[in-house]
């Protein structure tokens, strides 16, 4: 039975994790699996809807990127809502409120989630998303971490799909000096792939190196947005700097050049996770989101 979609919406915030090895991507394609599409049709399932509601997503990651920090809204009707309840007896009121307890309501939903979505993705939270609030444009900043073992005998075979082996020996040193030659605000356009209308423009916040008691090298880098295959493109580049097959100026002295160079290699999708979504107080989540929206140039 269809549900009645009419009546008063709701955005919710949705915390989520997935194991990107078998996903196109986030972004829904016809004849592909995606994140995007496993959760909107899993939605759509539990709430009766059709169309399944629509996502908007923090950060569309790439086929085979992981992540342990996504963060999507999406505006559904209270009465779908009720229905996914264990209370589907309740009546939503002419003014919007919640009958009986929200936190049962999203219980319930996460409940639901949980028992239809395949073990790849998960949902952690759900929450009533503060007003203003939207996961794309109000967020602050995506902290990202890739993970690297220059181990001779390779990666272990339990991480395989979250490290990428790399053949020759690292060095920190060499890398972090490299990297912080990049922070800061700038054109991104050497490590980027240009979106038509789309700018390159980003705050580089941080972008460092750390070799655990493990052995494995975790790049930890975090900026305001990142354009697309923007990280994957810098550790490559830095990677070349790491093993010293080039000197400590070439990354920046790429990013100078504005265009991309045929000595970039992006670095492999599976050693790529998305940890964390920041985000401002409530108060100034519509004025980021503002902000976010305007296109953005350099200071000459």
């Amino acid at each position: 039975m269809r549900v009645d979609v009419e009546g008063p919406l709701v955005r919710l915030r949705l915390d989520l994790g997935y194991e990107g090895t078998d996903f196109s991507g986030w972004a829904k394609q016809p004849g592909r699996r995606t994140v995007q599409g496993e959760l909107e049709g899993a939605l759509g399932r539990i709430l009766r809807l059709e169309p399944p509601p629509g996502l908007t997503v923090a950060g569309r990651t790439d086929a085979g990127v992981h992540a342990r920090g996504q963060v999507a809204h999406v505006d559904l009707p209270l009465s779908a809502l009720a229905a996914a309840s264990a209370r589907r007896a309740a009546v939503v009121d002419v003014e919007g409120a919640w009958p009986g307890s929200e936190a049962e309501w999203l219980s319930a939903l996460i409940r639901r989630l949980s028992g239809v979505l395949p073990p790849d993705v998960r949902v952690h939270a759900v929450s009533v998303a503060p007003e203003g609030f939207d996961a794309r444009f109000s967020a602050l900043s995506r902290r990202y971490g890739y993970r690297v073992s220059d181990a001779p005998g390779g990666v272990d075979p339990l991480r395989r799909r979250e490290v990428l082996w790399y053949a020759r020996p690292l060095d920190v040193d060499l890398l972090n000096e490299a990297s912080a030659r990049l922070l800061g605000e700038h054109d991104f356009a050497a490590f980027c792939r240009r979106r038509e209308g789309a700018t390159t423009i980003r705050e580089l916040k941080r972008l460092d190196w750390v070799r655990g008691d493990d052995g494995i090298i975790l790049a930890t880098v975090v900026a305001d947005a990142f354009c697309h295959s923007m990280v994957r493109a810098l550790v490559g580049s830095l990677l070349a700097v790491g093993e010293g097959r080039q000197p400590v100026e070439w990354p920046s002295g790429v990013l100078a050049g504005a265009v991309r160079d045929s000595g970039v290699h992006v670095a492999p999708a599976h050693g790529l996770t998305l940890e964390e979504v920041r985000y401002p107080a409530a108060g100034e989540l519509a004025r980021r989101a503002a902000a976010t929206r305007r296109v953005r140039t350099l200071s000459p």
